[in-house]
Order: structure tokens, then C-alpha cells, then sequence
């Protein structure tokens, strides 16, 4: 069966960085508000080369990885720490932040925290699977959020910090579900996230990209849950 197709799309509105409407939860701390303009300091900037923009995500452009390239979406709470934890794995060559599977067009940050849209926080990973593997990158999911807690990690609870896996091939799918079955094994929970097909990723707001480097410190960071 042909995977569905998915297009990425700008935020229609993007407002400053001192006018967030933030979350409830952790994500609503007024000293996260910060001006995107702070120099990072010199042990949370990101490995160099590392770049902004995975598969040229904007307004009608349809994601297309570079060549030699793949793409990966996750969802796992707040983006802010989510991102800056895979901007950190070797082979990851690009991220964004934004929103995906909902129901609604061109949702705005505020949109997605009243949890009408249906959307999810999402990193977007563009990859070079000759250096880190599709595997890896989910082992760096499995690690860096509880996907036992529905519609919640740790203070941030709603619908858009759900465990989620966005996939963009079946060849995705089929490695997320055989990660999906050895993790399980490891918890006496049960695993709560969804997977399901990329079809729309509205890219966020300009000041949620790289957001911890922007304010220099650690925005939401996502709890180790498990060993290695």
C-alpha cells in the first residue's frame, strides 16, 4: 500500500518571542519567555554543522530530505527539550519544532494549548542513516520521555505532549513497532504512544526553533526514565 503523502506548512502566524502564550505546565514558566537574542553558553550550543531546517519545511514545500538523507518525526512533551535532545545525536544533520496530527489548518501555539486542534509537539529529524540509524533515533525516544504517562510528561499534561511516532515510510513503521515490542518488555506499564503516518507538519512559531540555545539555558528537560 502506498504511503500516504505529507507536506510540511509555516505556522501562519509568527509572533514575537515576548508575546508567547505559553502551556500550562512546565512550559509556562515566566522565565522561559526569554528573548531568542541571549547567547547560548558554551556548553549547550549545538554540535556544529548541525543545521535548522530538515527537509526545507515551509509554507507548500512538500519534506524531501537532502540527498543521501532521511527524515524522522517524534513526538514526546514539551518540543523545546525534545529538540535539543536529538540536536545532540551524531548524524542528525537538521530539526525543527511544530505540530502534527490534528484535525485543524495553520494552528498557532496558543491553538495548540487549548487543546482544540488535536495537535502534538513534534521534532522533526532530518538524519544521515549512514552514521546514526533509524533504530538509534528511536532508542533516543525511548530513553528521553516516559510513553507510559497518557497525554502527559511530567508537569506538562494535554494532549499535544502524547508519545507519538510520525513515520515516513512503512519501512518506519516496521522498525517502530519491533522497538515498540522490546520496549515494552522493559516496563511493567503499557506503552500509550501512537504511530501513524506524517501527513501534515505545520512548522511552530520562530521563536520555539532551537529554543534552548536561543535563551541559553535549559528550556524543559526530558527526564532520563530508563537506563541503558
Amino acid at each position: 500500500m502506498k504511503h500516504p503523502s505529507f507536506t510540511a506548512a509555516v505556522a501562519a502566524s509568527v509572533v514575537s518571542a515576548l508575546l508567547v502564550v505559553a502551556c500550562k505546565g512546565s512550559q509556562a514558566s515566566p522565565d522561559r519567555a526569554e528573548s531568542p537574542h541571549v547567547s547560548p553558553s558554551a556548553g549547550q550550543i549545538a554540535p556544529t554543522g548541525v543545521g535548522t531546517n530538515p527537509g526545507n519545511a515551509g509554507k507548500g514545500t512538500p519534506l524531501a530530505a537532502a540527498p543521501g538523507h532521511e527524515l524522522a518525526a517524534f513526538a514526546m512533551g514539551c518540543f523545546w527539550g525534545s529538540e535539543n535532545t536529538f540536536r545532540h545525536v551524531r548524524g542528525v544533520t537538521a530539526t525543527a519544532v511544530g505540530y502534527a496530527g490534528g484535525h485543524t489548518e495553520a494552528p498557532t501555539y496558543e491553538d495548540v494549548c487549548g487543546h482544540g486542534t488535536g495537535h502534538a509537539e513534534v521534532v522533526l529529524v532530518e538524519f544521515d542513516p549512514k552514521v546514526v540509524s533509524y533504530d538509534k533515533l528511536l532508542e533516543t525516544f525511548w530513553k528521553n520521555h516516559d510513553p507510559t504517562t497518557k497525554n502527559r510528561q511530567g508537569p506538562d499534561v494535554g494532549d499535544q505532549y502524547r508519545s507519538g511516532v510520525f513515520t515516513f515510510s512503512p519501512a518506519q513503521e516496521a522498525a517502530y513497532r519491533a522497538s515498540m515490542e522490546a520496549e515494552q518488555k522493559r516496563r511493567p506499564k503499557a506503552i500509550t504512544t501512537i504511530v501513524t503516518p506524517m501527513k501534515v507538519f505545520w512548522k511552530a512559531e520562530e521563536y520555539h526553533q532551537q529554543y534552548d540555545e536561543k535563551t541559553g539555558h535549559e528550556s524543559c528537560p526530558l527526564p532520563g526514565v530508563r537506563g541503558t
